[in-house]
């Protein structure tokens, strides 16, 4: 993710490979162990397994891996403690780069990562190097339609966004962190189909690559974190990102 187009995120993902699609299942899997073991299984009690959910079957995850996940994390069979941990860094040219982690081995994480950063003309730094140019921001993508824009505005601020913009074939859609889920709730109400919904950091300004060098390196760089399974998150502030290329 780049804060850059949501739905791209979305549409890449969709028409990724079975192995990137299987890295996609496993990333999700551990997101929903984690909220299932702080706020249950049900998601009806559990708004954050909620918004999981949604972005399982957004990724294309079967229901029975859903299902499979849930009754796991809730048993005494899931052995696995996965701790969130975030690390920041500067990429090729002073790219800021916020990478999100859920680990069960801290030391293994934080040395791929580092690794990753020392080998693509990068390099890790302490927390809060580039964390303050980052907004926390809340983005829930849904399709388009076909209401004219006078409605999907009314629908849009009703349900408790702050702002939205229409691209096309998708609706993306603002909103503090915290009603991501209730934004989402009320627009599938009102009939919307959401591709996604989830907080996100949003820089508050880019960085541009003009060096062919530097580019190929941010490439590579941002490629083997997403490649990583620990790795559930990445943000950057990355400008002029190639479009086939985009996290």
């Amino acid at each position: 993710m780049s804060g850059h187009s949501k739905w791209e995120n979305i549409r890449r993902k969709k028409g990724a490979t079975d192995a990137a699609r299987a890295k996609v299942f496993t990333k999700i899997g551990r997101e929903i162990a984690v909220v299932v073991k702080m706020g249950g299984p049900d998601p009806a009690g559990n708004a954050k397994l909620r918004d999981l959910i949604a972005k399982a079957k957004a990724n294309n995850v079967p229901n029975d891996n859903i299902d499979r996940i849930i009754k796991k994390a809730a048993g005494d069979g899931d052995k696995n403690n996965y701790e969130s941990m975030v690390y920041e860094g500067y990429g090729p040219s002073g790219v800021a780069v916020i990478v999100e982690c859920l680990t069960d081995n801290k030391n293994r994480t934080a040395a791929d990562v580092r690794h990753y950063f020392d080998k693509f003309g990068g390099n890790m730094g302490s927390t809060g190097c580039v964390s303050y140019m980052f907004s926390d921001v809340g983005t829930v993508v849904a399709e388009n339609n076909g209401a004219d824009e006078d409605k999907i505005m009314e629908d849009v601020f009703e349900a408790g966004a702050d702002d939205f913009n229409i691209d096309d074939d998708v609706i993306e859609i603002t909103c503090q962190p915290g009603n991501v889920t209730a934004v989402r709730e009320t627009l599938e109400g009102l009939g919307y189909k959401v591709l996604s919904a989830e907080a996100e950091k949003v820089p508050s300004n880019y960085t541009t690559l003009e060096d062919e060098d530097a580019i190929k390196k941010m490439s590579l760089l941002l490629e083997h974190l997403e490649d990583n399974d620990d790795v559930q998150n990445v943000f950057h502030n990355w400008e002029n990102m190639p479009e086939d290329e985009e996290e």
